[in-house]
């Protein structure tokens, strides 16, 4: 039985957090139910053929996330899936907040529950453990050196990056990559930015909350129009090359060399946010823009998709005339990051700890995509699915005159988090659609929400053709 519920690849390291993996699956996909009672960390050992040190290893992660319970005289049995009522919720003292239950379909978002704890826990201990005092103190603004120079080597490695240790920015997530840009082009005189049509949301509101004006440039089958780019006047652009959002497009070949002759040519400035680019699963992921033009291309990035929102990590790396610029409104802006945190993540770089995490999760996102779009297939046939196999997200379009805007209030009413479409877009125009992820909700998840909003979309049209025959 355990053989056949946890396969291991003995070919690679990582032994321990395979096995968290295994036993995470099965408890998330119900093939350990609650209440099972799991062997001992001995006699799995045995089964498997591992050391008993990796079992408890495993056992107590597990433990510690809550998955599994262990007793003194009673053993360990998979935990009891509790779900308190709301008011209860809202009753709770501030001390002893609860766990927030995951919203299904919500886009930009991992499984947290995927989230490395033991690896993190030993590299923030041997952090902690051989770091000199004086780190304790007030950081380099830019961020810990030693991070800086792993995010460099990481990056060209991966992204294929051209960057030097002195060229990064250590941020507290892209967030703030955005604000000290954004803030560095107001000071240099712009107050209007080129940006995707339709775009990211979010990003939005990061710029216009600094005071630039959005230029909406249309995004094709091709990605971004760069042709009507120039004709904007736009002195900078925002783009998201790799996988854009929300249509999950990449960036063709001729259109990023010609965004990077508009720029060389009109001194304008290229935004790179390289948001979840490592996630490609039907082929190697494209290099990223800044790698082909360090000299006109800003490139930010972070761990939020990757590893947790909650890191705070990113990075910033703009052209040389802009260094200064952002450097000192990112010291302004406070003094330096979360010091220990930046050296733990250095250290999980440094020893493939991270390579190890994007491993498994890819495969396990590559899972979840598939088992979602099988989902949409079956329960709303028929309609489009936009963009390549890769990232947290994909789009789906929906009838002509769905209200993509009210199906996803209904939506959200019913627990589920799609975003529609329509939000995405500076003007009016362009099909309905939402944008669904599937990162954090495994198969039999996603089957259930797919399920649900089949019937959300159908109720919609016959609602609006009510309307229709009223009007």
């Amino acid at each position: 039985m355990w053989e056949a519920l946890v396969q291991l690849d003995r070919g690679r390291p990582g032994l321990a957090d395979q096995l968290i993996d295994a036993l995470r699956q099965a408890v998330a996909d119900g093939r350990l139910a609650p209440g099972t009672h799991l062997p001992s960390t001995r006699a799995l050992a045995a089964d498997l053929k591992l050391s008993r040190g990796v079992v408890v290893e495993a056992y107590e992660q597990l433990v510690a996330e809550g998955r599994l319970l262990s007793r003194q005289g009673a053993g360990t049995v998979v935990a009891p899936l509790i779900r308190e009522p709301v008011e209860r919720r809202a009753a709770d003292t501030p001390d002893k907040v609860p766990d927030r239950p995951r919203t299904l379909l919500r886009p930009g978002v991992p499984d947290l529950g995927m989230f490395p704890r033991a690896a993190w826990r030993r590299v923030y201990e041997r952090t902690l453990t051989r770091m000199a005092d004086s780190v304790l103190d007030y950081g380099e603004p830019s961020g810990a050196w030693r991070l800086r120079a792993e995010l460099a080597s990481y990056l060209g490695r991966v992204r294929g990056a051209r960057l030097e240790p002195g060229a990064v920015i250590v941020t507290t997530g892209a967030a703030q990559g955005f604000a000290v840009l954004a803030a560095a082009l107001r000071a240099g005189g712009a107050t209007a930015i080129g940006f995707e049509e339709p775009g990211s949301y979010g990003v939005r509101g990061h710029l216009e909350s600094h005071g630039l004006r959005l230029v909406p440039v249309p995004v094709d089958g091709d990605g971004l129009d760069v042709a009507a780019l120039d004709r904007s006047g736009a002195p900078a652009v925002f783009v998201t090359p790799a996988h854009q959002f929300p249509t999950g497009v990449v960036l063709a070949p001729a259109r990023r060399a010609a965004l990077v002759e508009w720029a060389r040519r009109t001194g304008g400035l290229i935004v790179e946010d390289d948001y979840d680019a490592e996630f490609r699963y039907d082929r190697d992921p494209v290099g990223c823009l800044q790698g082909l033009a360090p000299d006109a291309v800003a490139y930010i990035g972070s761990v939020s998709k990757a590893l947790a929102p909650a890191l705070r990590l990113g990075w910033l790396a703009v052209p040389a005339e802009w260094r200064e610029a952002v450097a000192e409104r990112k010291a302004w802006a406070d003094l330096g990051g979360p010091v220990l945190e930046q050296l733990a993540f250095a250290e999980l770089l440094a020893g493939g700890g991270y390579d190890r995490h994007l491993r498994r999760t890819r495969l396990e996102h590559r899972r979840r995509r598939d088992a979602l779009v099988t989902a949409l297939r079956r329960h709303l046939p028929g309609l489009r699915i936009s963009g390549v196999a890769a990232g947290l997200h994909l789009v789906v379009e929906l009838p002509d005159g769905v209200d993509d805007e009210a199906l996803a209030e209904r939506a959200r009413a019913a627990g589920l988090g799609p975003l529609p479409l329509s939000r995405m877009r500076l003007g009016s125009g362009g099909p309905p659609g939402l944008v669904l992820g599937y990162a954090a909700n495994p198969p039999g998840e996603l089957e259930t929400a797919v399920s649900l909003l089949g019937k959300l979309v159908t109720a919609s049209r016959a609602r609006d053709a009510v309307t229709s025959v009223g009007d």
